[in-house]
């Protein structure tokens, strides 16, 4: 009889992932609450529609710079710990034997089978360092060109997910028609995005998408009832 594979459904979300649902999340927030603002106070399509886009540039700028900057400050911090962490391997060879020796025991090998992996790093010293900076830091070396990717990642899907709550005002010559219907592309838009972003963490989907739903409608909500106290 053959047996079936055993197989366990992980998902570790990579650094793309991440950065979409960063920019996407408050593409689709930020530009839905300005726009229901500037209804709540009566503004034009034209002025609503201006607010929007420059919202969405400037938002997408601003997020792809954090983005950047973020990716950036990991790859320096990972750079200035992986040269501390040479020096130590050459000048405190004995200290970084003994930091291997009880990591290593902690996943349980033996004396003779520790002794056999620190005489393999005497012999290859950049090893030494990598598992160093793996085990004892925590630290992955970032993608090198991680900064640029997670800038542009994250200012494309702001932009992509602020235009979903202004097209209708794009479309439309009319406030009060284009008001209802960018609320609901809006939050359908939240949901889904939520409901798969969920499915993607590997997280309760259906939880997710609610809770996406509702932050963007609250968000939307009160700048509409300020707008309308203040005009």
């Amino acid at each position: 009889m053959e047996s079936s594979r055993h197989q366990e459904p992980h998902f570790t979300a990579s650094e793309a992932v991440r950065d979409i649902v960063i920019g996407m999340s408050d593409g689709l927030t930020v530009p839905f609450a300005l726009a229901a603002g500037l209804s709540g106070v009566g503004a034009s399509t034209t002025i609503v529609v201006t607010g929007g886009l420059a919202e969405i540039a400037a938002g997408s700028i601003a997020m792809g710079l954090g983005g950047y900057l973020a990716a950036r400050t990991d790859m320096e911090h990972y750079n200035v710990e992986r040269e501390r962490e040479q020096s130590e391997v050459k000048n405190k060879k004995q200290a970084e034997r003994d930091e291997v020796a009880d990591i290593l025991r902690r996943y349980g090998l033996s004396d003779e089978s520790t002794k056999a992996v620190l005489d393999a790093f005497e012999d290859k010293p950049e090893k030494w360092v990598e598992f160093m900076m793996q085990f004892e830091l925590g630290l992955d070396k970032p993608e090198p060109r991680r900064a640029v990717q997670s800038a542009l990642t994250i200012a494309l899907s702001y932009i992509a997910g602020g235009f979903i709550p202004l097209t209708p005002y794009i479309l439309l010559q009319q406030v009060g028609r284009a008001l209802p219907i960018s609320v609901g592309v809006t939050l359908l838009a939240l949901l889904v995005f939520g409901y798969v972003k969920g499915r993607i963490m590997g997280v309760h989907a259906l939880r997710s998408g609610l809770q996406t739903g509702l932050v963007g409608s609250l968000a939307a909500g009160a700048a509409f009832l300020l707008a309308r106290l203040i005009g």
